[in-house]
């Protein structure tokens, strides 16, 4: 990627001429700066913009430990996850020129998945499958309603045979992107296409299928198509050398609860498997141009990357009679974050506030990475959030909800 003409974000109007009391947003800071202090975040990014124009942005502790560095507006995140809308939108745009639709079956761009097969009982050598009813959709793989899985989700026994075929990262190891597709495609689904919602490497093969459709690889493709019109020059699967010194580094618990760097996904050069599930590096000046696009509903700057129609359809649950995820979902994603929260086309959305962990607007979208970044659009409010940091425990997750319950409430008209 090109740091050329990078986007940095920076604070452009006061919380109270937003309609925002700044006294909820201190309040956020303060508890926020309490994790920096007691060793819990090593630094983290917080911007809050009402109406596209930044309100609230306070960069705190360190993007490195160990060499004493600040993080800084410009700091580039791994977002993982958060690359997942990234993706999402990047199939929407070929579902726009007609070369892809969301009922195409996945087997004819991936011939590998036809005649998939869902497990009935049992697992390991003993484990029953039959035929599925029906193909696994385009669709499908953008709602992670395709039966696919991650093996870390130890919760099923086809998650046990992703960790038996090396998938234990969601990578064949060795494997690109096709050849790590081609392994997913051997084993059976969770269960029947549509018939359930079930967070996993659908996104990969999702990515598979733009390399497929559009002909070139999945980098180029984001990059030419989604990056460059959005002007998000500082983000990509890849740094450059200048960028080297403002990458954060990755943390993640050590053996006496304190913080230790912890291995991330390489960037330093191109990788072999491009994920475009989890692979992206981003600044928050991108990022927040990347959010500013879909609350703008497809475009920004005079650039339209998709119709209103195509976010609109993005942005609404796919969840049948609107079930949420904690109800439609596998097992695993029985908590309380999931109450109230449906699944739309790379996003997950709120469709009962009532239900919800932390208060929210209906419609409210966004997704979040598992180094405990957040985005999220509010349309309701004209509101957009994210929240960067590079620390990878669980606890660290009990963040959101205080972010979400703090940024609610200083919406004061």
């Amino acid at each position: 990627m090109t740091a050329t003409a990078r986007t940095v974000l920076r604070q452009e109007i006061d919380p109270d001429e937003a309609g925002l009391d700044p006294r909820r947003l201190e309040e956020l800071d303060r508890l926020l700066a309490r994790h920096v202090d007691t060793g819990s975040l090593p630094g983290y990014l917080l911007s809050v913009a009402r109406a596209g124009r930044v309100a609230r942005l306070t960069a705190c502790g360190s993007r490195d430990l160990a060499a004493g560095l600040p993080v800084e507006p410009d700091t580039l995140w791994r977002i993982y996850s958060m690359t997942k809308p990234v993706t999402s939108v990047a199939a929407m745009v070929l579902v726009e020129q007609g070369l892809l639709s969301l009922d195409d079956p996945l087997e004819r761009h991936l011939p590998a998945f036809a005649a998939p097969r869902v497990h009935v009982a049992g697992e390991g050598p003993r484990m029953r499958t039959r035929p599925a009813d029906g193909p696994v959709l385009i669709r499908h793989l953008l709602a992670h309603t395709a039966g696919l899985t991650f093996a870390f989700h130890h919760a099923h026994p086809v998650d046990a045979l992703y960790r038996e075929a090396g998938l234990h990262a969601s990578v064949l190891p060795g494997g690109d992107l096709a050849e790590t597709c081609a392994a997913y495609a051997r084993l059976p689904l969770q269960f029947e296409p549509g018939s359930g919602w079930n967070y996993s490497v659908a996104t990969n093969v999702l990515s598979r299928v733009i390399e497929v459709v559009s002909g070139v690889p999945l980098d180029v493709f984001v990059t030419e198509r989604v990056l460059r019109p959005l002007r998000m020059n500082d983000s990509g699967f890849w740094i450059d050398g200048e960028q080297a010194g403002r990458l954060a580094e990755l943390y993640g618990d050590g053996d006496d609860g304190s913080l230790e760097v912890v291995p991330g996904t390489p960037v330093r050069e191109r990788p072999r498997f491009v994920s475009g599930s989890g692979g992206l590096v981003a600044s928050a000046g991108d990022y927040h141009r990347f959010m500013e696009m879909l609350r703008r509903r497809g475009e920004l700057d005079g650039v339209r990357l998709l119709r209103p129609a195509t976010v609109e359809l993005m942005t609404r649950s796919h969840l049948p009679d609107g079930t949420d995820i904690r109800s439609f979902g596998a097992p695993v994603h029985d908590e309380p974050a999931n109450a109230g929260m449906g699944f739309g086309l790379g996003f997950s959305v709120v469709v009962d506030p009532s239900r919800a962990q932390s208060p929210s607007s209906r419609g409210t979208f966004g997704w979040k990475g598992v180094a405990t970044t957040l985005f999220e659009v509010d349309p309701v409010h004209d509101l957009t959030v994210q929240f960067m940091t590079q620390v990878r425990p669980r606890r660290s997750r009990m963040l959101f909800p205080e972010i979400r319950r703090l940024v609610h409430a200083s919406v004061v008209d």
